[in-house]
């Protein structure tokens, strides 16, 4: 969500902060700002929109100082507006910044009016700084005073203050929401994302839960929530700078798109051999794989859907049964677990609230053990899970998720293979998989060939407001994807339905305003899916059809045929994927929406 950078150097730390929210631009946002501590006092610049209003009034009135806080906020509570962007102020002593949710922000609030705060936001962040404030009455100290603070707050925050008079440190702290200190040579750094820091370090050290950092200039003095002095690891970040630059794209989707075949190989790479999965890759763990009896696969959006599929592989190939659940229902819910389950987690940030909340809550229930399939391995849910699968797809920037759903469907393929070995999957049929699993990345390039003849299609929702998406089998979940992506960027309204509920109510919605996106892949589905667009056609529906040649499907009319290439049927969903992901981006280009910044979206939902 809401994206936080720290900076306290011997140099000019403007410049370092302003480019750290340009790179976090990524994970949604809808107003900035930056506090400039130096020795004249704490001076700020807020704007509402992207991060380039924010560099015009640098430009219009500059800011120096060596020390300083900035932040992209994405709405929750208050409008988008520059008297509701951070950061906030307290009097004109402190300043803060604050991503998460203070869930008992209204009681303090009034609290805090009785002692005669004012307040100037609509925001629960301002009460953290008044909060912190009133602390420094009876304890001068900043750190002190915010440890204090901390303790009466309910809810998820990660934070920044800075103080008047002080220049030689600022006061940092998490619970519930990531924060990483970058580390560097008479500088130092905090920041919601590594990508923030890139520019000035690639070194860096991860809080834990209930951590309070004091960063100075040449330290990073750590404490726990109780108070007590840790030393944490510094990690070296190992991803490519590169991903933040578009190269010859015109957006991080596109290019995030084109590099699927790419990062599907890295995910399969060390994973398999000629003939078996490696269940090394689990770790030194992997005998879980022989008590496995049931699996809970937890996880929100996009990864949900990649989990929706894997239901069809474990029970399919396994045999054993497998529940799919969105991680805001799980855990608010009385769950039945039953013995030996697998207790299995999904997210491309590993930062995501609901998820981690799931996590931490099943790990009071019993379960057998807890896997994370994540792509960033420095995350919360990495650091917080017995077992770990990493999808290796790289930084994604793109708010609408695209390798990152590919990769976790290609780790989540592994993973239910290596439970179908344990529970009697032959040795020929492993090899078979295996097989199908290595070819995958040069099927996902071959789809990528539609790419000009989607654009094409594309221009026909131009003025469409509506649109409806069927499959069957695993392509049920592909066709929930792929109607996720087209309203996430496109802003149309789409809708996805198993293709045998059309008679159960969403044939009413078929007219020829209304296109109709089919997946239609050559297996013992087929017949019964023809029949169910026969139906469509026959009500004067414009059929999108993505299949394969061998379906003998074809252009007619209100009949548009993509093809798609012809896989192992255990390949379809990660290859049907690929064309629907090309037709919401240019879907999107025609329609002039903003791609990789979607409104009122963000890439990483760290709130609840």
């Amino acid at each position: 969500m809401c994206g936080i950078v720290g900076a306290i150097a011997r140099r000019n730390v403007s410049k370092i902060l302003i480019e750290g929210l340009s790179r976090l631009e990524y994970r949604g946002y809808d107003s900035s700002g930056v506090a400039i501590n130096n020795e004249e006092g704490v001076y700020s610049h807020r704007a509402v929109g992207k991060v380039q209003a924010l560099k015009d009034k640098f430009d219009a009135v500059p800011l120096d100082g060596k020390m300083g806080i900035a932040h992209t906020r994405w709405a929750t509570h208050g409008k988008p507006t520059e008297a509701n962007a951070h950061p906030h102020f307290s009097g004109d002593d402190l300043a803060l910044v604050h991503n998460g949710i203070i869930e008992n922000h209204e009681p303090l609030r009034r609290e805090l009016k009785a002692k005669g705060y004012e307040f100037k936001s609509e925001t629960d962040t301002e009460v953290i700084v008044h909060l912190i404030h009133d602390a420094m009455k009876t304890q001068p100290d900043l750190l002190k005073a915010v440890q204090a603070a901390l303790t009466k707050l309910h809810g998820a925050f990660a934070i920044g203050v800075v103080q008047k008079d002080d220049n030689e440190r600022f006061i940092a702290a998490r619970k519930g929401s990531p924060l990483v200190v970058g580390v560097g040579i008479e500088e130092n750094f905090v920041a919601s994302d590594q990508l923030a820091l890139l520019h000035v370090t690639d070194q860096f050290i991860f809080l834990e839960e209930g951590d309070v950092v004091e960063v100075s200039r040449n330290s990073v003095v750590i404490y726990d929530e109780k108070g007590e002095l840790q030393d944490r690891p510094i990690s070296v970040f190992n991803h490519n700078v590169d991903a933040t630059d578009k190269g010859e794209f015109r957006h991080y989707m596109m290019k995030e798109i084109y590099e699927q075949p790419k990062v599907i190989s890295a995910c399969l790479e060390g994973r398999i051999s000629e003939s078996k999965v490696l269940t090394s890759c689990f770790g030194a763990d992997s005998g879980f794989l022989k008590e496995v009896e049931n699996v809970h696969i937890v996880a929100c959006g996009t990864s949900y859907h990649a989990g929706m599929v894997a239901k069809y592989w474990i029970e399919d190939l396994a045999g054993l049964p497998c529940t799919v659940e969105v991680a805001s229902e799980y855990r608010y819910r009385k769950v039945a677990v039953p013995k030996n389950t697998l207790f299995l987690t999904l997210s491309q940030s590993g930062e995501t609230a609901d998820t981690l909340a799931a996590l931490r809550m099943a790990k009071e229930l019993g379960y057998l053990t807890t896997l994370a399939i994540c792509n960033v391995p420095s995350s919360t849910l990495v650091r917080e899970s017995a077992l770990t699968l990493l999808t290796n797809a790289g930084p994604e920037i793109g708010v609408a998720s695209t390798k990152a759903f590919t990769t976790q469907l290609t780790a989540l393929l592994i993973t239910s293979v290596a439970i179908a070995v344990e529970n009697g999957l032959s040795a020929d049929k492993e090899k078979e998989l295996v097989q199908a699993m290595k070819s995958l990345p040069a099927y996902v390039n071959d789809a990528l060939l539609a790419d000009g003849h989607i654009k094409k299609v594309a221009d026909r929702f131009a003025n469409k407001t509506n649109a409806l998406f069927l499959g069957r089998g695993t392509m049920f979940p592909i066709a929930l994807e792929g109607s996720l992506k087209l309203k996430e960027i496109s802003y149309i309204h789409a809708e996805a339905y198993p293709a045998g509920e059309l008679k159960h109510g969403p044939l009413a919605l078929v007219d020829e305003d209304m296109p109709i996106i089919a997946l239609v892949p050559h297996n013992d589905m087929l017949d019964k899916l023809k029949s169910n667009l026969q139906e469509v056609a026959a009500r004067g529906g414009e059929l999108y059809v993505f299949a394969d040649k061998d379906t003998d499907l074809h252009n007619e009319d209100n009949i548009i045929f993509t093809e798609v290439p012809k896989v192992d049927s255990i390949l379809e969903p990660i290859v049907h994927t690929i064309p629907l992901q090309l037709l919401s981006y240019h879907v999107a280009v025609v329609k002039g929406t903003d791609v990789d910044q979607p409104r009122n979206l963000a890439k990483s939902v760290t709130v609840e």
